[in-house]
């Protein structure tokens, strides 16, 4: 068996192949573009047992990775973090597309259970919206704050309520306030304003439509409590299917639920882990301060925990780590579902 690790770039992608030792067999550098991916296609084929392992950076090698799939090709994803034991471990120093490339593969060889690549299905729609609907919120943001810098120029003590300035009522007064005033600062404000405006249709469009696309994917989760549709789609277009992970433990560890054991003397206790998946961490954290402020199962997990000694950090920590279970449970449901609607037709057929 040959393993071919590949450091792919935006213009060119270097791949090196190894045996089943780790020994250099092969390097050959291609452009990053289709007919690149092919003539690497038949540069492997000199070895009729062989897998690929691609640097897991999706933005670089996504294209690579899908052209190898269709081609029926078994790609693994290596994690970043995992190259840089194997090149300071190398014999040859230094840092270059072949050397990270041959980190790359010889990671393969090491890690049994790297995940398989497969193709982009739903997940991937509802992160690049979940992205881009933060983005223009952020950029929303921006321009609120900018505009009351000048709104207190204008007018000192007349600004208006705090988080109201996504509201079209509210835009409409300033508009009509701002109709008459004259000057640059007014000029920009009302510009900003009309800026405002167009950004918030977009955002709630989009909120509308990232809503309606989470119930096909993921409706036992939309069904937990404390769940709104944009953490769901979060969740979704994050975890990019539960099947990659190998237990609930595996999916708590990579999305910073699980705690930290910290041992001194006899005495053990857990901390707070700072690692794993932020995104996901953050939409499992609003979940669970919507449950603590709705009677239901999490204000009642926290009273058996209270019950038992805990202090306040140690049951939210121990409430995350709850639900992080639960979402992963709810996620393998959703997509084994997904998996016997797409088995229907075909045995049907």
């Amino acid at each position: 068996m040959v393993t071919l690790g590949a450091d792919t770039h935006k213009r060119t992608h270097t791949l090196v192949a190894v045996d089943a030792t780790g020994r250099k067999l092969a390097e050959r550098t291609v452009p990053a573009t289709s007919p690149g991916h092919l003539e690497l296609l038949r540069w492997a084929a000199h070895w009729p047992e062989r897998s690929w392992a691609l640097e897991d950076c999706r933005h670089l090698s996504r294209r690579l990775e899908a052209d190898l799939l269709r081609a029926g090709e078994r790609v693994l994803r290596v994690p970043p973090k995992l190259m840089a034991g194997a090149r300071r471990s190398a014999r040859e120093p230094g840092k270059s597309d072949p050397i990270d490339a041959l980190a790359v593969a010889r990671v393969a060889l090491r890690e049994p259970d790297l995940p398989s690549a497969c193709l982009d299905g739903p997940e991937r729609e509802l992160r690049l919206l979940v992205d881009h609907r933060e983005d223009l919120v952020g950029e929303r943001t921006r321009a609120i704050n900018r505009l009351r810098w000048h709104l207190h120029e204008l007018s000192p003590g007349s600004q208006p309520a705090p988080r109201s300035l996504d509201r079209s009522h509210v835009l409409a007064a300033l508009e009509q306030r701002l109709a008459t005033e004259p000057g640059t600062v007014a000029r920009i404000a009302r510009e900003l304003v009309a800026n405002i405006r167009s950004l918030t249709a977009t955002i709630s469009s989009l909120e509308r439509e990232i809503g309606a696309l989470a119930e096909r994917p993921a409706p036992s989760l939309l069904a937990l409590t404390g769940c709104s549709p944009l953490s769901a789609a979060k969740i979704v277009g994050e975890t990019a299917g539960s099947e990659r992970f190998r237990s609930r433990a595996a999916f708590a560890r990579h999305n910073g639920t699980a705690t930290l054991p910290v041992w001194s003397g006899n005495v053990v206790r857990d901390r707070l882990s700072r690692g794993g998946n932020r995104q996901l961490n953050a939409a499992i954290h609003r979940i669970a301060i919507t449950q603590l402020q709705r009677p239901g199962p999490g204000q009642t997990y926290l009273a058996h925990r209270r019950a038992a000694g805990d202090t306040q950090h140690e049951e939210i920590r121990a409430l995350r780590r709850r639900i992080s279970d639960e979402v992963y449970r709810r996620l393998r449901i959703d997509e084994l579902a997904h998996q016997r609607q797409l088995a229907g037709p075909v045995a049907a057929a």
